[in-house]
């Protein structure tokens, strides 16, 4: 018998029309043999259970929705939001009380992840890489420019502390346009992070569980023709070129592997979750962050690792949600 697969989309920040297009790459790309799929939007108007042009709500005590005259409960729930609520922890209690398994990481590992500055404060204890100086600020509280620069150096990156998607990020060069870069930033999150600029390539790699062990994906190197890889370049496929595999002597990448499914297991992570590093000249490699629910869509990172790699998008998608039914 088939198993029913709520897809979750939409979320609340900046990056919901990045996750309404995962969630089509998803619906698209997944076993009809063996799933019955049923996309559900969550968003401030509401949690709405679309067929058609029929829009239904969904009903939050269960999580259950009515098709063709029955309720329908769910085995899995493929959660396909970036941001929050669904890369924050929030969804992940939810289904957590309802006992319903997801594709993503718990609860408390969405939470610490998406959360960059304690995320990289706790890594900058354990010496498994390299982690940047770094500032916390919260809304409300005073703070000196002299101290924060003082502190990280310029130039130096200020971003929302829980964002995705480069959103709400600055690159800042000159003392006098820090202000700005904090406020901008402010705008998109209650706490910001201000980080010392690392000169390097960036890279990511991405890291699931397949076939019951811990596998890296080959890793991608991101050259962005913008100042840095921000929101527009990673959306915009001509403004940045995404190699993978990444062009790296054979240790580097043998280490960046090793260091990410340290991280994977470290976290306790599920589902699949990309790192993201950058690697100086003298071959450093400095943490940047943890995407939790990496995108979907068809300019995302993963879905080409994976690829490469021999795993079709198809057999990716039926690995996460194989893995939830199993709670691994």
């Amino acid at each position: 018998m088939k198993k029913k697969i709520a897809i979750v989309t939409g979320g609340d920040s900046g990056e919901m029309h990045i996750s309404l297009k995962s969630a089509k790459i998803i619906e698209s790309n997944i076993d009809r043999k063996k799933f019955d799929t049923y996309v559900i939007s969550i968003t401030n108007e509401g949690w709405i259970y679309h067929t058609g042009v029929i829009k239904q709500t969904v009903d939050k005590n269960d999580f259950s929705i009515i098709a063709d005259g029955r309720k329908v409960k769910f085995d899995a729930v493929f959660i396909a939001i970036h941001g929050t609520p669904g890369e924050n922890g929030k969804l992940q209690g939810y289904f957590d009380l309802l006992n319903i398994p997801y594709t993503s990481c718990d609860l408390i590992t969405s939470a610490l992840t998406f959360n960059k500055f304690f995320c990289s404060q706790l890594l900058s204890g354990l010496k498994i890489c390299h982690v940047a100086d770094a500032v916390l600020l919260r809304k409300g509280a005073n703070y000196s420019d002299a101290e924060i620069i003082n502190k990280v150096g310029l130039p130096c990156f200020v971003k929302p502390n829980e964002a995705g998607s480069s959103l709400g990020i600055s690159k800042v060069k000159e003392k006098n346009e820090l202000r700005k870069a904090i406020d901008l930033a402010f705008s998109v999150d209650q706490a910001v992070v201000i980080e010392k600029f690392v000169k390097g390539r960036e890279i990511t790699c991405g890291v699931l569980n397949f076939d019951n062990e811990i596998m890296a994906l080959p890793i991608t190197e991101i050259i962005s023709k913008n100042e840095y890889f921000d929101f527009d370049a990673k959306y915009d496929k001509n403004k940045a070129d995404e190699i993978t595999p990444a062009v790296l002597p054979q240790h580097i990448t043998e280490y960046c592997q090793h260091v990410s499914k340290e991280l994977y297991v470290f976290f306790n992570c599920k589902g699949v979750v990309r790192f993201d590093y950058i690697l100086t000249d003298d071959e450093k490699m400095f943490f940047l962050e943890v995407n939790s629910i990496p995108g979907m869509t068809d300019e995302s990172i993963v879905p080409k690792q994976a690829e490469a790699a021999g795993i079709s998008i198809g057999k990716l998608f039926t690995t996460l949600i194989e893995n939830a039914l199993k709670h691994i």
